[in-house]
């Protein structure tokens, strides 16, 4: 077996790289697809341990990059989605011959919830350690419960879970390894203090609801990124590409055509 990453390119224009979040696989993003590709040669990947690349296995977020770069285009507009949000960053920050354009997507520089030495908001560090307890015993379970906390709080939530399970269940299930790794990220990684140095435009996008990147995080990184640009899906929580389907693809539009 190829122990190359799965791509799926479609669509004709800009190059467009789709970077999905923990425990999910390229599959979530279909919907965006279909509508984007009109407008932009869209780059699906599953990122190691994951989908179709579940062969794959990758302990950090360099080893990621390492992979995503034998087959991801240069000069790319890339749009990553949670923990996918990291590692589009991180491409951005340590290989901006790949990035032109950097959009995260309820994604955070640091997920993990901490007091010192200022407060920052997210997820509660005994949450990351129970996903990473729970995940050893049953994974699809665990996987399952983290689905219902990203869609909790949108008018949407059952149809989003929906929509996740199913984009989830179309593909080979993730191996534990690279979900083990992947909390880990969740928990440890922190790009604040290297945000600064994105030297590419930048665009971020909140959901309202989002229990799991709260919106304060926006306004913190507002004063930090005086240079990016925001938008807030006032209906959505932690999946907009799927609850405002539409309004989230015209901001990637607009944005790109900057």
């Amino acid at each position: 077996m190829s122990d190359a990453l799965y791509w799926h390119v479609s669509g004709q224009g800009t190059d467009l790289v789709l970077v999905h979040g923990w425990g999910m696989n390229g599959a979530v993003w279909q919907q965006t697809v279909d509508a984007l590709e009109a407008n932009f040669r869209v780059h699906v990947v599953d990122l190691p341990g994951y989908g179709h690349s579940a062969h794959c296995h990758a302990q950090n977020l360099e080893e990621i990059a390492h992979q995503l770069m034998v087959d991801a285009p240069k000069q790319a507009i890339w749009v990553g989605w949670s923990l996918g949000g990291l590692v589009a960053t991180h491409m951005a920050l340590h290989h901006s011959d790949y990035v032109s354009k950097l959009v995260t997507v309820a994604s955070s520089p640091k997920f993990a919830a901490a007091k010192e030495p200022v407060l920052w908001r997210g997820i509660q560090p005994n949450v990351l350690t129970a996903f990473t307890e729970q995940l050893v015993e049953d994974f699809q379970t665990t996987i399952e419960r983290f689905m219902a906390l990203q869609a909790m709080g949108s008018p949407s939530a059952r149809q989003d879970v929906k929509q996740l399970k199913q984009a989830v269940l179309s593909r080979p299930l993730p191996n534990p390894k690279s979900l083990l790794a992947g909390l880990k990220m969740l928990s440890d990684v922190d790009l604040r203090d290297q945000l600064p140095e994105i030297s590419v435009p930048m665009l971020r996008l909140y959901g309202r609801l989002d229990g799991l990147v709260p919106i304060k995080v926006a306004k913190d990184l507002g004063t930090a990124l005086p240079h990016s640009e925001q938008y807030i899906f006032t209906q959505s929580s932690h999946a907009p590409f799927m609850t405002e389907a539409d309004a989230f693809c015209s901001e990637l539009v607009s944005f790109a055509q900057k």
